[in-house]
């Protein structure tokens, strides 16, 4: 018989950036086609879970919901659903990511959740079928490295990358994902599929890398302010900035760990309002 754990068990929870994102058109469904490089961070958030007898969530760090509108609370309850568990779990989320940032916070502590409680509650529960109904970038989230996303999110090729050190800057502007989505429809301004070899040649030597974002253009239109912290970016010695995701969050890749640290010291004094993180790819 598996005994339970009698004291929280704590999981990290990754940030992702989008080293390219390629939009290549709307299908059918609503949804959309995407050739994008999905790498997850060394910062995130942490999330402790605890057997008990029925599901509970608690948030630290920001003012979210804590039942079924909270993403963590539904991956609880759909793997839990799923592997047939009468128990539930008392979870507490340790929110240090911003909000509606482009960095796959929310999806992450999904896929986090779904991984910490197949150890708590082992079961035949298909993973990635979960994650999928959960959101797009959720099944990205459950393999704990680089990889291409193609599909809607569900086709996942794992990628060997070098270490990537970078900066990211975010200025507390909350961009819905939706809306970008939304803005680039009415552009109809789709991209081609990314230059991998050449993307990943640009890594291997530092150089300046030739990815874009197929809805950076539709978000800056919206929020011209971020023109100034892809600028200040650049202005710290940067190379390759670029909005991750949907935004609002910015990053500018550096030659090192030390590069990077002064960049976001400096960055942090001149935008002392902001979110803003040294940070390295992990895989």
């Amino acid at each position: 018989m598996t005994r339970l754990p009698l004291q929280p068990l704590t999981y990290f929870a990754p940030a992702k950036i989008n080293l390219g994102l390629s939009v290549l058109g709307l299908r059918p469904d609503g949804y959309h086609d995407l050739h994008s490089l999905f790498v997850p961070l060394n910062v995130g958030d942490t999330l402790e879970i605890l057997p008990a007898d029925t599901l509970t969530l608690g948030v630290r760090g920001a003012d979210l919901p804590t039942d079924s509108r909270n993403l963590v609370y539904r991956a609880a309850r759909a793997y839990l659903d799923a592997a047939g568990v009468s128990r539930g779990a008392s979870i507490t989320l340790y929110k240090r990511l911003p909000l509606a940032s482009g960095l796959g916070g929310g999806s992450s502590d999904a896929a986090t959740t779904l991984l910490a409680l197949a150890k708590l509650y082992p079961s035949d529960a298909d993973l990635p079928a979960l994650a999928l109904q959960l959101g797009a970038d959720v099944p990205f989230f459950l393999l704990g490295g680089a990889a291409l996303v193609e599909g809607v999110g569900e086709r996942l090729t794992p990628l060997a990358l070098p270490p990537v050190h970078l900066v990211l800057l975010n200025p507390g502007v909350a961009v819905s994902a939706a809306d970008a989505y939304h803005w680039l429809d009415e552009s109809g301004e789709f991209g081609p599929p990314l230059r991998l070899d050449a993307l990943r040649l640009a890594l291997d030597k530092g150089l300046e890398v030739p990815y874009f974002n197929s809805l950076q253009p539709g978000v800056l239109a919206r929020h011209p302010e971020l023109h100034a912290v892809l600028g200040a970016l650049g202005d710290a010695g940067l190379h390759s900035v670029m909005i991750s995701g949907s935004g609002s969050t910015c990053f500018g890749l550096a030659r090192d760990q030390a590069q990077a640290q002064a960049a976001a010291q400096l960055l942090q004094k001149q935008w002392p309002e902001c979110w803003v993180q040294a940070a390295q790819t992990a895989g």
